[in-house]
C-alpha cells in the first residue's frame, strides 16, 4: 500500500469546527481565513481555494451572500467581471499557466460546493498536469503551500490595483 504523509491535516481533522456559517460570508472577516484573501476589492474579494485544484487556484467572490448572477447589483457584477479579468493576469505572470479553467457552478447539479453564496473559479493549467497520481490513485499532488502562493499573487493584485 502506498502511503501519501500529510502531517499538517491531523490538526483540522481532530479539532472542533465552529458553526460559521457561509464560509464565504465569514472568510473576509475571520483571523483564520485572512492568509488565503489575495485582494479586496469594494463589492468583491479574491481569495486562494481553501481545497485547491492547482496551485494558484482563485476564487473571486462578492462579499454580500447571493446566489446567482442575477440576484447581484450592477455594481457587483461589474467588480466580479474586473476581479476575474485582474486575477487571469495575476495568475499568468505569477504562474505562467498554459490556459486557465474559468467557471461558476450554480445549483448542485452543476457541481457547485456552495450553493448559497456566487463565487467564481480560476484555475491555473499545464500541458501534462495531469499524472500517475490524479489518474492511478486519485490525488492531486500541490507542490506549493497556500501562504507561499498568497505571497506570490498578492503584491501582483497591488500593482495591478495602482495601475
Amino acid at each position: 500500500m502506498d502511503r501519501l504523509w500529510a502531517p499538517w491535516r491531523l490538526e483540522y481533522v481532530t479539532s472542533t469546527k465552529p458553526e460559521i456559517g457561509c464560509v464565504l460570508c465569514t472568510a473576509p472577516d475571520l483571523p483564520e481565513q485572512q492568509p488565503l484573501i489575495v485582494f479586496r476589492g469594494t463589492t468583491c474579494y479574491v481569495m486562494l481555494n481553501l481545497y485547491p485544484y492547482n496551485n494558484g487556484h482563485l476564487m473571486v467572490a462578492p462579499y454580500r451572500h447571493v446566489a446567482t448572477l442575477a440576484g447581484m447589483t450592477p455594481e457587483e457584477l461589474q467588480e466580479l467581471a474586473v476581479l476575474t479579468q485582474r486575477s487571469e493576469q495575476v495568475l499568468f505572470e505569477a504562474y505562467r499557466p498554459q490556459g486557465l479553467n474559468m467557471g461558476i457552478n450554480l445549483g448542485k447539479p452543476a457541481g457547485a460546493g456552495i450553493l448559497e453564496h456566487l463565487h467564481l473559479h480560476l484555475v491555473p493549467r499545464w500541458t501534462g498536469d495531469t499524472n500517475f497520481m490524479t489518474i492511478v490513485g486519485d490525488t492531486r499532488v500541490l507542490p506549493e503551500d497556500l501562504a507561499v502562493g498568497a505571497g506570490r499573487i498578492r503584491p501582483i493584485f497591488e500593482r495591478l490595483a495602482r495601475a
